[in-house]
């Protein structure tokens, strides 16, 4: 939205399991000691690993004595580039007496004035929004040989890799947990040994705000809201004109999904182009550049493009809130050579997180939550929930040239901001889509007395008669939000989906295999003051004629009572754990996730 606006060890131990409800539903709780086969590895890192932070906020950079005996951060890859923004050493003196002035507007009559008119609204609250595990840690160079309870799967080999929101500089205004930069947690498997690193993505955003020392881009979701976010739209506007930001090369984040393409890791969020990270020999994380495929991706991509398992394609969208045409599609072969724009003509910007793909079609929402920045003026969020729009989805030829051949069908009622999977069934000329539908649709981004729903549901989509249904899979509510399918079926008809119980929420106590033909739910819960985020589904074999549930599940625990972290793998088969990771620091909680084989990164670019 921005860059569109200014555009665990033990030999013995006992177990417990607890059987909830109906016979559909079993419930595997995992407890401090949780029976394991003895196997022990100890941390071979040359430094001391406390848990420094407990539930408190740590802002980089760090205290020296947390920082001084840590080995440095890997060397700068020489395709990142020199640095574009000048450091305020270099400003010269008109420059130096533009940033004085402007500091003190922002001092004197934004925060002081403006500002102080009302209070945050829980949503934009950074005591409400990073505050205890949701709150930033410091970079973590690669941790080795760290202390496994259990045995880890033979099969594993590669690293698990988590994006998340994670501030680099305290924020000096309002403040949503999606505005954090970008940090990519990783744990690296090999030969039966598992490494744990951490760091930010190096965004062209992050760069120049630690060269200045303070927060300057406008935070869109935490910061623009009434007048006062038009003030700081009009400020950055003026540091940018007298040279003290760049925005031309950013304004991203990169925060919130990752995925392997073309042999390059990307993170990404939809204010933005993706990001290359690198992940290293030694398991270490180095951002290579700001990736524009080479040239040909012109604006910014939403933070969940669709791989094809097939064909090896990239499918995406791409969004703007300020101009015409304010949807577009595309797609990348699986060499990145990216295809023509398809513009899709919609009447007003509306937010497209996600979206889904079948095997020849792709499937685009058209919701209630949509953007109108004149909002701000009349003292409100640019973001709104337009009662009055009918929600629809579009499905359109995954080789279509133009918007012509978009089919819309209203589902309505409908907002998800998540969509799992969809596939076709010809026999009833119907494209059926799995997500969550959440309501109120404005939680995640406006302060709301009525209480977060989220419904995994089956949509039905029939292309011959124009028509919709929608029924709720579970028997009974529970909220489901953030996960996935085995990907290697992405696309095509899957009968299991493994998604975060986002209860209580905005915390996840758990993760549910969801049989979405019966209904049947099978919970892995992490157990009293432990929580967690999404579950990743690693398959066992890549094989197409592999077991659907025949691999892992793969997350990160935090326990809010010692401040410890664990990856947790468990069996995708008989939702068992297998093992667990003892982390050598807090891992925050975050958002998407990807597993990349060792095989993958032996050709990264």
């Amino acid at each position: 939205m921005l860059s569109a606006v200014c555009n665990v060890a033990s030999s013995s131990s006992s177990s417990s399991v607890a059987v909830l409800g109906p016979s559909s539903s079993r419930c595997i709780k995992i407890t401090r000691k949780q029976s394991f086969a003895a196997s022990s590895v100890r941390c071979s890192a040359s430094f001391e690993s406390p848990l420094c932070f407990a539930t408190t906020s740590a802002f980089y950079p760090p205290p020296a004595h947390l920082t001084e005996d840590l080995p440095s951060r890997p060397e700068r890859s020489k395709h990142h580039g020199d640095d574009r923004i000048a450091r305020p050493r270099r400003w010269n003196i008109f420059q130096r007496l533009a940033a004085a002035a402007l500091d003190a507007v922002e001092d004197v009559f934004i925060s002081n004035v403006l500002e102080r008119r009302r209070p945050l609204p829980k949503t934009a609250d950074p005591a409400v929004q990073i505050a205890g595990n949701f709150g930033p840690v410091d970079e973590r160079p690669p941790c080795r040989n760290l202390l496994v309870d259990g045995r880890m799967p033979a099969s594993l080999d590669g690293v698990y890799v988590r994006n998340g929101a994670n501030p680099l500089l305290e924020p000096v205004a309002g403040h949503h947990f999606f505005d954090g930069d970008g940090m990519i947690h990783a744990v690296q498997i090999r030969d039966g040994a598992a490494t744990y690193a951490c760091r930010f993505t190096e965004t062209e955003r992050l760069r120049q705000e630690r060269a200045i020392g303070k927060p300057v881009f406008p935070k869109a979701i935490g910061e623009l809201h009434g007048h006062s976010g038009v003030a700081r739209l009009l400020l950055f506007m003026a540091r940018g004109l007298f040279g003290l930001v760049d925005p031309s090369h950013g304004t991203g984040v990169a925060n919130a999904g990752l995925v392997y393409f073309n042999d390059r890791l990307l993170a990404m969020s939809e204010d933005d182009v993706p990001y290359h990270v690198r992940v290293t020999p030694s398991g270490d994380l180095e951002t290579v550049e700001r990736y524009d495929f080479n040239g040909q991706l012109c604006s910014s991509m939403i933070a969940h493009p669709k791989l094809d398992p097939s064909t090896g394609e990239l499918f995406a969208l791409c969004y703007d809130v300020v101009r015409k045409p304010y949807l577009k599609y595309f797609y990348f072969s699986p060499d990145g050579k990216k295809s023509p724009d398809v513009e899709i003509p919609l009447e007003q910007p509306t937010m497209m997180h996600d979206f889904a793909i079948t095997e020849n079609h792709v499937v685009v929402p058209d919701q209630q939550m949509v953007f109108k920045l004149q909002e701000m003026i009349h003292g409100g969020s640019p973001v709104i929930y337009d009662r009055e729009k009918m929600p629809r989805f579009g499905i359109l030829p995954k080789r279509a040239r133009d918007a012509s051949e978009m089919k819309w069908i209203d589902v309505p009622d409908c907002f998800c901001f998540h969509l799992w999977n969809a596939w076709e069934e010809p026999t009833t000329h119907e494209v059926v889509v799995i997500g969550s539908c959440m309501t109120p649709p404005d939680s995640v981004f406006n302060d709301c007395e009525e209480s977060l729903r989220s419904v995994l549901s089956e949509i039905r989509l029939n292309l011959a008669t124009g028509k919709s249904t929608r029924r709720p899979i579970l028997s009974s509510q529970l909220n489901l939000e953030a996960g996935m399918v085995n990907r290697n079926k992405l696309g095509r008809k899957t009968r299991y989906a493994y998604l975060a119980i986002a209860e209580p929420w905005p915390k996840v106590s758990g993760f549910a295999k969801v049989d979405l033909s019966t209904g049947e739910v099978s919970k892995f819960l992490f157990g009293e003051s432990r929580y967690g985020g999404e579950p990743c589904f690693v398959p066992r074999d890549s094989g197409a004629l592999s077991r659907e549930d025949d691999g892992y599940v793969l997350t990160f625990m935090h326990d809010e009572r010692t401040s410890e972290s664990e990856l947790l793998i468990v069996n995708a088969g008989d939702m068992r754990l297998e093992a667990a990771v003892r982390l050598p620091s807090r891992v925050p909680y975050g958002f998407h996730g990807t597993f990349v084989p060792s095989k993958d990164l032996e050709s990264q670019a």
